[in-house]
C-alpha cells in the first residue's frame, strides 16, 4: 500500500488512466499531512490531480472522501496485523512484528514523523462528528479483535497463563500501539519507541522487561565510578 506523504503537483482534472485506489491513497496522505479540518478541497485536488467536479463525481464531498480513507486505513491495518499475528512464530515475536510494522509506518524515512492516520486525524474530529467517531470506534475494535484472536491462541497453546484474559490483554496491546503513534509524532526516537514496545510485550507475555543495552552500560559505569 502506498504510504508516502510527499505530494507532487499534478495537472488537475480526471486523469485519462484514472485510478480510484491511488486517488484515495493520495487523498489520505493529504488528510494525514493537514488533518481533516486543515485540508482544503484545493489541497485534495492538488494531491490527487483531480479538479473539484471530478472529486465530487468520484467520491462525493470532502467528508465522504475522508470516511473512505478511514475505511481503507482500517482495512490495511487489519490485514497487516493478520499477517504478523497469525503465523507460527511465538507470541512475543508476533507482537513485536506488529509494532515494528507500525513504527515503519509512523516514522517514514526522510519525512516528518506522522504517527497513526486513524488516531492522528479521527480523534480530533470525533467529538463533533458522530460518523467519524463511529469510524474511530470501529478501527479500535478491529485492532483489538486481531490482538485478541492471537492471544486466545497463545493461551490455548500454553504461551500465556490459563487465567489470562485475552480480551483485556488485547486492549493493553492496542494501548501500546496508540502510545507508539502519539510518541512518534512527539519526536521520540525509533530506539526509544522500540524499547517501549519490547517492555510492553514483556508485560503481556509475563516475562521480565530488559533494560536496553546502552542504559545498562551507563548504569554500570556510574555505579563503578561511585
Amino acid at each position: 500500500m502506498h504510504t508516502s506523504t510527499k505530494r507532487e503537483k499534478r495537472p488537475r482534472g480526471r486523469p485519462r488512466n484514472y485510478d480510484s485506489q491511488q486517488a484515495l491513497n493520495d487523498a489520505r496522505d493529504a488528510f494525514w499531512h493537514g488533518g481533516y479540518s486543515g485540508t482544503s478541497l484545493d489541497a485534495l485536488s492538488e494531491a490527487t490531480g483531480m479538479n473539484r467536479p471530478s472529486l465530487y463525481g468520484a467520491f462525493g464531498d470532502k467528508h465522504a472522501l475522508y470516511l473512505d480513507t478511514l475505511d481503507r486505513y482500517i482495512a490495511f491495518g487489519r490485514d497487516t496485523m493478520k499477517a504478523a499475528l497469525h503465523g507460527d512464530r511465538p507470541l512475543a515475536e508476533a507482537l513485536l512484528a506488529v509494532y515494528e510494522g507500525a513504527l515503519a509506518l509512523y516514522l517514514p524515512p526522510d519525512e516528518v514523523p506522522r504517527g497513526c492516520f486513524l488516531i492522528g486525524t479521527a480523534a480530533v474530529e470525533s467529538r463533533g462528528d458522530a460518523q467519524v467517531r463511529g469510524k474511530l470506534a470501529q478501527g479500535l475494535a478491529t485492532f483489538d479483535a486481531e490482538f485478541e484472536r492471537r492471544l486466545e491462541r497463545a493461551r490455548a497453546q500454553g504461551e500465556l497463563d490459563a487465567a489470562a484474559s485475552p480480551a483485556l490483554l488485547a486492549k493493553v496491546a492496542s494501548a501500546i500501539l496508540h502510545s507508539l503513534a502519539l510518541r512518534s509524532r512527539a519526536g521520540d526516537s525509533r530506539e526509544s519507541l522500540r524499547a517501549t514496545a519490547q517492555a510492553g510485550v514483556a508485560l503481556i507475555c509475563g516475562t521480565p522487561a530488559r533494560t536496553p543495552a546502552k542504559t545498562r552500560r551507563k548504569s554500570h559505569d556510574k555505579s563503578a565510578a561511585i
